[in-house]
Protein backbone atom coordinates (compact mmCIF):
# COMPACT_ATOMS: atom_id res chain seq x y z
CA UNK A 1 0.00 0.00 0.00
CA UNK A 2 2.82 2.38 0.83
CA UNK A 3 2.41 6.06 1.42
CA UNK A 4 -0.98 7.43 0.46
CA UNK A 5 -0.65 11.00 1.65
CA UNK A 6 2.47 12.84 2.74
CA UNK A 7 1.79 16.56 2.70
CA UNK A 8 4.26 19.38 2.18
CA UNK A 9 2.88 21.24 5.17
CA UNK A 10 4.67 20.47 8.43
CA UNK A 11 1.59 21.14 10.54
CA UNK A 12 -0.40 17.98 9.76
CA UNK A 13 1.04 14.86 8.14
CA UNK A 14 -0.93 11.70 7.38
CA UNK A 15 0.92 8.54 6.47
CA UNK A 16 -1.03 5.43 5.60
CA UNK A 17 0.01 2.01 6.89
CA UNK A 18 2.65 0.04 5.05
CA UNK A 19 0.43 -3.05 4.98
CA UNK A 20 -3.28 -3.81 5.46
CA UNK A 21 -4.38 -4.02 9.07
CA UNK A 22 -1.72 -1.65 10.39
CA UNK A 23 -2.73 1.75 11.76
CA UNK A 24 -2.40 5.03 9.89
CA UNK A 25 -0.06 7.56 11.51
CA UNK A 26 -1.18 11.18 11.99
CA UNK A 27 1.40 13.78 13.04
CA UNK A 28 0.46 17.28 14.25
CA UNK A 29 3.23 19.83 14.83
CA UNK A 30 1.95 23.32 15.61
CA UNK A 31 1.55 26.05 18.24
CA UNK A 32 -0.30 24.85 21.31
CA UNK A 33 -3.64 25.95 22.70
CA UNK A 34 -5.79 24.69 25.55
CA UNK A 35 -8.12 22.01 24.27
CA UNK A 36 -6.26 21.31 21.02
CA UNK A 37 -6.04 17.58 21.82
CA UNK A 38 -9.80 17.48 22.40
CA UNK A 39 -10.50 19.24 19.10
CA UNK A 40 -8.24 16.87 17.15
CA UNK A 41 -9.76 13.78 18.80
CA UNK A 42 -13.29 15.00 18.05
CA UNK A 43 -12.47 15.33 14.35
CA UNK A 44 -10.85 11.89 14.25
CA UNK A 45 -13.98 10.45 15.89
CA UNK A 46 -16.18 12.35 13.42
CA UNK A 47 -14.44 10.49 10.59
CA UNK A 48 -15.25 7.14 12.18
CA UNK A 49 -11.68 6.39 13.24
CA UNK A 50 -10.39 4.99 16.54
CA UNK A 51 -7.11 5.97 18.17
CA UNK A 52 -5.14 2.84 19.01
CA UNK A 53 -2.09 4.69 20.30
CA UNK A 54 -1.07 8.27 20.95
CA UNK A 55 1.82 10.46 22.13
CA UNK A 56 1.41 14.11 23.10
CA UNK A 57 4.09 16.55 24.22
CA UNK A 58 4.14 20.34 24.60
CA UNK A 59 6.12 23.06 26.33
CA UNK A 60 3.02 25.23 26.58
CA UNK A 61 3.83 27.12 23.41
CA UNK A 62 4.47 24.42 20.81
CA UNK A 63 3.11 20.89 20.66
CA UNK A 64 3.97 17.66 18.89
CA UNK A 65 1.24 15.04 18.65
CA UNK A 66 1.24 11.54 17.19
CA UNK A 67 -1.91 9.47 16.71
CA UNK A 68 -2.09 5.95 15.31
CA UNK A 69 -5.63 5.41 14.05
CA UNK A 70 -7.64 2.49 12.66
CA UNK A 71 -11.07 2.42 11.07
CA UNK A 72 -12.88 2.68 7.80
CA UNK A 73 -11.00 1.66 4.63
CA UNK A 74 -12.79 4.36 2.63
CA UNK A 75 -11.66 7.23 4.86
CA UNK A 76 -11.25 10.49 2.94
CA UNK A 77 -7.74 11.26 4.13
CA UNK A 78 -7.35 14.52 2.23
CA UNK A 79 -10.53 15.85 3.81
CA UNK A 80 -9.43 14.67 7.25
CA UNK A 81 -6.14 16.50 6.75
CA UNK A 82 -8.03 19.68 5.89
CA UNK A 83 -10.30 19.47 8.95
CA UNK A 84 -7.39 18.78 11.32
CA UNK A 85 -5.46 21.70 9.87
CA UNK A 86 -8.41 24.02 10.46
CA UNK A 87 -8.34 23.59 14.26
CA UNK A 88 -4.58 24.07 14.58
CA UNK A 89 -3.51 27.58 15.64
CA UNK A 90 -2.15 29.54 12.70
CA UNK A 91 1.48 30.46 12.27
CA UNK A 92 3.54 32.27 9.63
CA UNK A 93 7.04 31.72 8.35
CA UNK A 94 9.70 34.36 8.04
CA UNK A 95 13.40 33.77 7.43
CA UNK A 96 12.97 30.13 8.28
CA UNK A 97 11.50 30.84 11.72
CA UNK A 98 7.86 30.07 12.49
CA UNK A 99 6.02 32.47 14.78
CA UNK A 100 2.73 31.81 16.51
CA UNK A 101 0.34 34.72 16.03
CA UNK A 102 -2.40 34.51 18.65
CA UNK A 103 -3.84 37.88 17.66
CA UNK A 104 -5.16 36.25 14.51
CA UNK A 105 -6.96 33.51 16.45
CA UNK A 106 -10.42 35.05 16.24
CA UNK A 107 -13.51 33.22 17.42
CA UNK A 108 -15.54 32.20 14.36
CA UNK A 109 -19.13 33.33 14.20
CA UNK A 110 -21.74 30.63 14.81
CA UNK A 111 -22.63 28.79 11.58
CA UNK A 112 -25.97 29.37 9.91
CA UNK A 113 -28.65 26.80 10.68
CA UNK A 114 -30.62 25.39 7.75
CA UNK A 115 -33.92 23.52 7.78
CA UNK A 116 -33.99 20.42 5.59
CA UNK A 117 -37.57 19.19 5.27
CA UNK A 118 -38.71 16.08 3.44
CA UNK A 119 -41.90 14.07 3.01
CA UNK A 120 -42.05 10.38 2.14
CA UNK A 121 -45.05 8.35 1.01
CA UNK A 122 -44.24 5.60 3.47
CA UNK A 123 -41.70 4.51 6.05
CA UNK A 124 -39.29 1.61 5.82
CA UNK A 125 -36.75 0.04 8.15
CA UNK A 126 -33.46 1.91 8.04
CA UNK A 127 -34.81 4.95 6.19
CA UNK A 128 -33.78 7.42 8.88
CA UNK A 129 -30.29 5.94 9.13
CA UNK A 130 -29.83 6.12 5.36
CA UNK A 131 -30.73 9.84 5.43
CA UNK A 132 -28.40 10.41 8.39
CA UNK A 133 -25.56 8.62 6.61
CA UNK A 134 -25.94 10.85 3.55
CA UNK A 135 -25.88 14.00 5.66
CA UNK A 136 -22.76 12.84 7.50
CA UNK A 137 -21.01 12.05 4.21
CA UNK A 138 -21.89 15.54 2.97
CA UNK A 139 -20.44 17.08 6.18
CA UNK A 140 -23.79 18.42 7.29
CA UNK A 141 -23.93 18.43 11.08
CA UNK A 142 -27.32 17.50 12.54
CA UNK A 143 -28.22 19.93 15.33
CA UNK A 144 -31.83 18.92 15.84
CA UNK A 145 -34.30 16.45 14.34
CA UNK A 146 -38.05 16.03 14.42
CA UNK A 147 -39.48 12.96 12.72
CA UNK A 148 -43.16 12.08 12.74
CA UNK A 149 -45.37 9.51 11.04
CA UNK A 150 -48.87 10.56 9.92
CA UNK A 151 -51.91 8.26 10.40
CA UNK A 152 -51.85 7.48 6.66
CA UNK A 153 -48.23 6.24 6.94
CA UNK A 154 -46.52 9.25 5.41
CA UNK A 155 -43.30 10.38 7.08
CA UNK A 156 -42.19 13.97 7.64
CA UNK A 157 -38.61 14.75 8.58
CA UNK A 158 -37.27 18.08 9.82
CA UNK A 159 -33.48 18.22 10.06
CA UNK A 160 -31.85 21.36 11.42
CA UNK A 161 -28.27 21.24 10.14
CA UNK A 162 -25.13 23.31 9.83
CA UNK A 163 -22.67 23.01 6.97
CA UNK A 164 -19.01 22.35 7.76
CA UNK A 165 -18.17 23.72 4.31
CA UNK A 166 -20.33 26.86 4.76
CA UNK A 167 -21.80 26.40 1.29
CA UNK A 168 -25.39 25.33 1.95
CA UNK A 169 -26.60 28.84 1.10
CA UNK A 170 -25.55 28.22 -2.53
CA UNK A 171 -27.84 26.70 -5.13
CA UNK A 172 -25.20 24.19 -6.20
CA UNK A 173 -24.68 22.82 -2.69
CA UNK A 174 -28.43 22.56 -2.09
CA UNK A 175 -29.00 20.74 -5.38
CA UNK A 176 -26.16 18.34 -4.63
CA UNK A 177 -27.63 17.59 -1.20
CA UNK A 178 -31.12 17.04 -2.64
CA UNK A 179 -29.74 14.74 -5.36
CA UNK A 180 -27.97 12.57 -2.78
CA UNK A 181 -31.12 12.34 -0.67
CA UNK A 182 -33.29 11.52 -3.69
CA UNK A 183 -30.94 8.65 -4.52
CA UNK A 184 -31.30 7.11 -1.06
CA UNK A 185 -35.04 7.78 -0.57
CA UNK A 186 -35.97 6.44 -4.00
CA UNK A 187 -39.65 6.04 -4.86
CA UNK A 188 -40.70 6.79 -1.29
CA UNK A 189 -39.76 10.46 -1.66
CA UNK A 190 -42.52 13.05 -2.08
CA UNK A 191 -40.62 16.34 -1.67
CA UNK A 192 -37.41 17.84 -0.27
CA UNK A 193 -36.82 21.48 0.65
CA UNK A 194 -33.82 23.33 2.11
CA UNK A 195 -34.04 26.82 3.55
CA UNK A 196 -32.21 29.06 5.98
CA UNK A 197 -33.81 28.65 9.40
CA UNK A 198 -34.61 32.01 10.93
CA UNK A 199 -34.50 32.55 14.71
CA UNK A 200 -38.26 32.08 15.01
CA UNK A 201 -38.15 28.74 13.16
CA UNK A 202 -35.20 27.51 15.22
CA UNK A 203 -36.92 28.53 18.46
CA UNK A 204 -40.12 26.72 17.52
CA UNK A 205 -38.16 23.57 16.67
CA UNK A 206 -36.61 23.26 20.11
CA UNK A 207 -39.78 22.13 21.82
CA UNK A 208 -40.10 22.01 25.57
CA UNK A 209 -36.96 22.30 27.69
CA UNK A 210 -38.74 20.27 30.38
CA UNK A 211 -37.83 16.65 30.94
CA UNK A 212 -39.99 14.49 33.21
CA UNK A 213 -38.27 13.76 36.56
CA UNK A 214 -38.42 10.03 35.81
CA UNK A 215 -36.14 10.58 32.81
CA UNK A 216 -33.59 12.67 34.67
CA UNK A 217 -33.46 10.14 37.48
CA UNK A 218 -33.17 7.23 35.06
CA UNK A 219 -30.37 8.39 32.79
CA UNK A 220 -28.78 11.49 34.33
CA UNK A 221 -27.74 10.08 37.70
CA UNK A 222 -24.13 11.15 38.30
CA UNK A 223 -23.44 8.44 40.90
CA UNK A 224 -21.05 5.75 39.76
CA UNK A 225 -22.61 3.11 41.97
CA UNK A 226 -25.75 2.07 40.18
CA UNK A 227 -27.37 -1.10 38.99
CA UNK A 228 -25.17 -1.25 35.89
CA UNK A 229 -21.77 -0.27 37.25
CA UNK A 230 -21.78 -1.55 40.83
CA UNK A 231 -19.53 -4.60 40.92
CA UNK A 232 -19.59 -4.98 37.15
CA UNK A 233 -16.58 -6.02 35.09
CA UNK A 234 -16.52 -2.58 33.48
CA UNK A 235 -16.27 -0.66 36.77
CA UNK A 236 -13.83 -3.16 38.28
CA UNK A 237 -11.47 -2.65 35.33
CA UNK A 238 -11.50 1.16 35.69
CA UNK A 239 -8.71 2.88 37.60
CA UNK A 240 -7.88 6.60 37.86
CA UNK A 241 -4.95 7.58 40.09
CA UNK A 242 -3.03 10.84 40.67
CA UNK A 243 0.55 11.25 41.89
CA UNK A 244 2.43 14.45 42.68
CA UNK A 245 5.68 12.83 43.80
CA UNK A 246 7.19 12.02 40.41
CA UNK A 247 7.46 15.53 38.93
CA UNK A 248 8.31 18.89 40.50
CA UNK A 249 5.87 20.75 38.24
CA UNK A 250 3.24 18.28 37.04
CA UNK A 251 0.62 15.92 38.39
CA UNK A 252 0.74 12.41 36.96
CA UNK A 253 -2.69 11.05 36.03
CA UNK A 254 -2.78 7.34 35.27
CA UNK A 255 -5.84 5.72 33.73
CA UNK A 256 -6.56 2.06 33.06
CA UNK A 257 -9.97 1.18 31.64
CA UNK A 258 -11.92 -0.82 29.11
CA UNK A 259 -11.46 0.65 25.65
CA UNK A 260 -14.44 2.17 23.84
CA UNK A 261 -15.15 4.34 20.81
CA UNK A 262 -13.97 7.89 21.47
CA UNK A 263 -12.11 7.03 24.68
CA UNK A 264 -9.26 9.49 24.13
CA UNK A 265 -11.79 12.15 23.16
CA UNK A 266 -13.63 11.56 26.45
CA UNK A 267 -10.40 12.03 28.42
CA UNK A 268 -9.39 15.14 26.50
CA UNK A 269 -12.80 16.84 26.63
CA UNK A 270 -12.95 16.30 30.39
CA UNK A 271 -9.52 17.87 30.86
CA UNK A 272 -10.50 20.74 28.55
CA UNK A 273 -13.70 21.42 30.49
CA UNK A 274 -11.67 21.51 33.73
CA UNK A 275 -9.13 23.85 32.09
CA UNK A 276 -6.35 21.33 32.71
CA UNK A 277 -3.32 21.48 30.41
CA UNK A 278 -1.57 18.30 29.28
CA UNK A 279 2.20 18.68 28.91
CA UNK A 280 2.84 15.04 28.09
CA UNK A 281 0.58 12.13 27.38
CA UNK A 282 0.83 8.56 26.19
CA UNK A 283 -2.11 6.30 25.29
CA UNK A 284 -2.15 2.68 24.29
CA UNK A 285 -4.98 0.21 23.58
CA UNK A 286 -3.97 -3.45 23.79
CA UNK A 287 -5.37 -6.49 22.04
CA UNK A 288 -7.39 -7.47 25.13
CA UNK A 289 -9.58 -4.38 24.80
CA UNK A 290 -7.97 -2.39 27.62
CA UNK A 291 -6.51 1.12 27.35
CA UNK A 292 -3.75 2.65 29.45
CA UNK A 293 -3.04 6.38 29.62
CA UNK A 294 -0.26 8.29 31.42
CA UNK A 295 -0.68 12.07 31.53
CA UNK A 296 1.49 14.80 33.01
CA UNK A 297 -0.87 17.70 33.62
CA UNK A 298 -1.00 21.09 35.30
CA UNK A 299 -3.58 23.73 36.10
CA UNK A 300 -3.98 26.80 33.92
CA UNK A 301 -1.83 28.74 36.41
CA UNK A 302 1.08 26.38 35.70
CA UNK A 303 0.88 24.60 39.06
CA UNK A 304 0.29 20.99 40.04
CA UNK A 305 -3.10 19.81 41.26
CA UNK A 306 -2.42 19.63 45.00
CA UNK A 307 -5.83 20.55 46.43
CA UNK A 308 -7.47 17.24 47.50
CA UNK A 309 -10.92 18.58 46.60
CA UNK A 310 -9.79 19.43 43.06
CA UNK A 311 -8.10 16.05 42.72
CA UNK A 312 -11.23 14.23 43.86
CA UNK A 313 -13.47 16.30 41.57
CA UNK A 314 -11.31 15.63 38.49
CA UNK A 315 -10.83 11.96 39.35
CA UNK A 316 -14.57 11.44 39.90
CA UNK A 317 -15.46 13.19 36.65
CA UNK A 318 -12.93 11.13 34.68
CA UNK A 319 -14.28 7.92 36.20
CA UNK A 320 -17.84 8.88 35.36
CA UNK A 321 -17.06 9.95 31.79
CA UNK A 322 -15.06 6.78 31.08
CA UNK A 323 -17.57 4.46 32.70
CA UNK A 324 -20.69 6.12 31.23
CA UNK A 325 -19.74 8.50 28.39
CA UNK A 326 -23.29 8.11 27.08
CA UNK A 327 -26.50 7.29 28.93
CA UNK A 328 -28.86 4.78 27.34
CA UNK A 329 -32.25 3.66 28.60
CA UNK A 330 -35.41 2.10 27.19
CA UNK A 331 -38.61 3.01 29.01
CA UNK A 332 -42.38 3.23 28.66
CA UNK A 333 -43.90 6.40 27.27
CA UNK A 334 -47.57 5.81 27.81
CA UNK A 335 -48.44 2.64 25.89
CA UNK A 336 -45.35 2.96 23.69
CA UNK A 337 -41.62 2.19 24.00
CA UNK A 338 -39.14 5.05 24.04
CA UNK A 339 -35.38 4.88 23.57
CA UNK A 340 -33.46 7.57 25.45
CA UNK A 341 -29.83 8.46 24.76
CA UNK A 342 -27.96 11.37 26.31
CA UNK A 343 -24.42 12.66 26.15
CA UNK A 344 -22.79 15.67 27.85
CA UNK A 345 -22.04 18.73 25.74
CA UNK A 346 -18.59 20.31 25.94
CA UNK A 347 -18.41 23.73 27.58
CA UNK A 348 -17.51 25.00 24.10
CA UNK A 349 -21.02 23.97 22.99
CA UNK A 350 -19.96 21.05 20.81
CA UNK A 351 -21.71 17.72 21.10
CA UNK A 352 -20.31 14.23 20.65
CA UNK A 353 -19.93 13.27 16.96
CA UNK A 354 -21.95 10.54 15.22
CA UNK A 355 -24.29 9.74 18.13
CA UNK A 356 -27.46 9.91 16.02
CA UNK A 357 -25.71 8.01 13.23
CA UNK A 358 -24.85 5.15 15.59
CA UNK A 359 -28.33 5.10 17.16
CA UNK A 360 -30.10 4.81 13.81
CA UNK A 361 -27.58 2.22 12.60
CA UNK A 362 -28.14 0.10 15.71
CA UNK A 363 -31.92 0.22 15.26
CA UNK A 364 -31.54 -0.66 11.58
CA UNK A 365 -29.44 -3.69 12.51
CA UNK A 366 -32.04 -4.67 15.12
CA UNK A 367 -34.71 -4.35 12.41
CA UNK A 368 -36.67 -1.75 14.39
CA UNK A 369 -38.52 1.12 12.74
CA UNK A 370 -38.62 4.61 14.23
CA UNK A 371 -41.98 6.32 14.73
CA UNK A 372 -40.77 9.73 15.92
CA UNK A 373 -37.59 11.50 17.05
CA UNK A 374 -36.91 14.54 19.20
CA UNK A 375 -33.40 15.88 19.78
CA UNK A 376 -32.79 18.77 22.15
CA UNK A 377 -30.38 20.20 24.68
CA UNK A 378 -31.23 20.45 28.36
CA UNK A 379 -29.51 21.84 31.44
CA UNK A 380 -29.41 19.09 34.07
CA UNK A 381 -27.55 19.62 37.33
CA UNK A 382 -25.52 22.54 35.97
CA UNK A 383 -24.45 20.65 32.85
CA UNK A 384 -25.78 20.78 29.33
CA UNK A 385 -26.85 17.48 27.80
CA UNK A 386 -27.86 16.47 24.31
CA UNK A 387 -30.91 14.25 24.66
CA UNK A 388 -32.32 11.91 22.00
CA UNK A 389 -35.92 10.75 22.56
CA UNK A 390 -36.86 8.10 20.01
CA UNK A 391 -40.31 6.55 19.93
CA UNK A 392 -40.11 3.05 18.47
CA UNK A 393 -42.62 1.61 16.03
CA UNK A 394 -43.99 -1.51 17.71
CA UNK A 395 -45.72 -2.89 14.64
CA UNK A 396 -46.02 -6.46 13.47
CA UNK A 397 -42.93 -8.51 14.16
CA UNK A 398 -41.72 -6.35 17.06
CA UNK A 399 -40.49 -8.98 19.51
CA UNK A 400 -37.22 -7.75 21.02
CA UNK A 401 -37.08 -7.17 24.75
CA UNK A 402 -36.19 -3.73 26.06
CA UNK A 403 -32.95 -5.09 27.50
CA UNK A 404 -31.95 -6.38 24.05
CA UNK A 405 -32.68 -3.00 22.46
CA UNK A 406 -30.72 -1.13 25.09
CA UNK A 407 -27.81 -3.56 24.81
CA UNK A 408 -27.71 -3.31 21.01
CA UNK A 409 -27.73 0.49 21.00
CA UNK A 410 -25.17 0.75 23.80
CA UNK A 411 -22.75 -1.64 22.10
CA UNK A 412 -22.95 0.29 18.84
CA UNK A 413 -22.35 3.62 20.58
CA UNK A 414 -19.40 2.23 22.54
CA UNK A 415 -17.89 0.38 19.59
CA UNK A 416 -18.27 -3.01 21.25
CA UNK A 417 -19.77 -4.85 18.28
Amino acid sequence: MGVLYDYDEDVVLIRQAEKPGDPTKITVNCPDKTGLGCDLCRIILQFGLSISRGDVSTDGKWCYILFWVVGKPNTRWSLLHMRLLEVCPSCSSASGIIFYKPEFQQQPKPPDVFLLKFWCYHDRKGLLHDVTEVLCELELTIKRVKISTAPDGRVMGLFFVTDTRNELNTKKRQEDTINHLEAVLGDAMMSIEIELAGPEVTACSQGSSFLPPAITEEIFSLELLNERSNGSAVSNSLSVTMDNSLSPSHTLVQIICLDHKGLIYDIMRTLKDYNIQTSYGRFFANAKGMCEADLLVMQVDGKKIVDPNKQNALSSRLRMELLRPLRVAVRSRGPDTELLVANPVELSGRGRPLVFYDITLALKILNIQIFSVEIGRHMIRDREWEVYRILLDEGDGFCLSRNKIEEGVRKKLMGWE
